[in-house]
């Protein structure tokens, strides 16, 4: 009987948060089920990761950097998602007695596991070649959603007349910190909108322009730091201008149009199978070229609403159940 679980992933300035989003909706779902979870890893000093562990009453301590280390801890089983760990981690923890479940991305990195886990759109139809046969949860049948998204109610559309509303981010900490440049296309469209921006270090650059009668006067745009209510943000806006990490997902289920870029390699792939597939629009990595699309969006509503109709007849919120019943089972 599995008991005690620990999860294992890291959070920073440098590679954001997406692998404590996702690993924190499983630890909601683990919870509710009687299993005591507690997380290992370094949060990067970052005061909002820190909160969605608080908030929640899930213990963080420091992880041991060697693999014998952590299965000395002496969990039921463990949750690795990192794409730093040693690729010998899973196999001294299951030589340890622990059941072992890898969160990956297209590539498990050498990590032995009992049961990997590729949430991505398309893993399904991707041969992967497993350093163990263990069982491979695949496709967005298995996306992990938190409690706050799949609370979070879908606003009703605003009148064609009125300007559309924007929101904004690049992950929960905006690490590429490229938020500044898509604010800046998003005003060369010249079409009137209202903006939320999620960015910890874009208040002083634009801070000044934000007061000036030009921007005023085009758009409203409202600067605020990682935030717990990003989920609200999401349901509530037009249009979200993000990446294509792990908080499309979110954005799929609640029906919300998303017009993506990348920030990361990793993120590529994503990219063009959401692009590819007509769940997102394509911006391109280069936000200055991206202008002619942006104002395309902002100016229909009708294509907005295509792009939010296709995507949460995608995702129907219960990937981490089915996740927890393979893990548990």
């Amino acid at each position: 009987m599995i008991v005690r679980v620990g999860i294992r992933c890291d959070a920073g300035t440098s590679i954001g948060v997406g692998h404590l989003v996702r690993c924190v909706a499983l630890a909601e779902e683990l919870r509710a089920r009687g299993t005591h979870v507690s997380f290992l890893g370094d949060m990067g000093s970052l005061p909002w990761a820190m909160r969605q562990l608080d908030l929640r009453a899930l213990p963080v301590r420091p992880a041991p950097a060697e693999p014998d280390r952590l299965a000395a801890l002496g969990f039921d089983a463990v949750v690795l998602d990192s794409y730093t760990l040693p690729p010998e981690t899973g196999g001294v923890l299951m030589s340890a007695g622990a059941r072992v479940l890898t969160i990956m991305d297209g590539d498990p990195l050498g990590q032995q596991a009992h049961l990997y886990l590729d949430q991505n759109l398309g893993a399904e139809e991707v041969p992967c070649a497993l350093p163990y046969p263990g069982v491979r949860l695949a496709g967005v049948r298995y996306v992990l959603l938190r409690d706050s998204v799949r609370r979070a109610v879908r606003a009703p559309a605003r009148p064609a007349s009125a300007p559309p509303h924007v929101l904004c981010f690049f992950g929960g900490t905006d690490a590429a910190g490229v938020a500044p440049e898509w604010v800046e296309a998003l005003r060369a469209t010249g079409v009137p909108f209202t903006a939320t921006v999620i960015s910890a270090e874009i208040s002083a650059e634009i801070s000044a322009e934000i007061s000036a009668a030009p921007l005023r006067a085009r758009a409203g745009i409202t600067v605020l730091p990682p935030t717990d209510l990003l989920p609200n943000l999401m349901a509530e806006a037009d249009l979200v201008v993000t990446a294509a990490g792990s908080a499309v997902w979110e954005l799929l289920y609640l029906g919300v149009p998303a017009a993506l870029t990348w920030v990361a390699d990793n993120q590529l792939i994503g990219y063009e199978a959401l692009v590819g597939r007509g769940l997102a629009a394509g911006l391109g990595g280069s936000a200055e070229r991206a202008v002619p699309t942006l104002r395309r969006l902002l100016t229909e509503p009708e294509l907005r609403a295509e792009y939010g109709t296709r995507g949460a007849a995608l995702v129907d919120g219960r990937g981490r159940e089915r996740v927890a019943d393979a893990f548990l089972r």
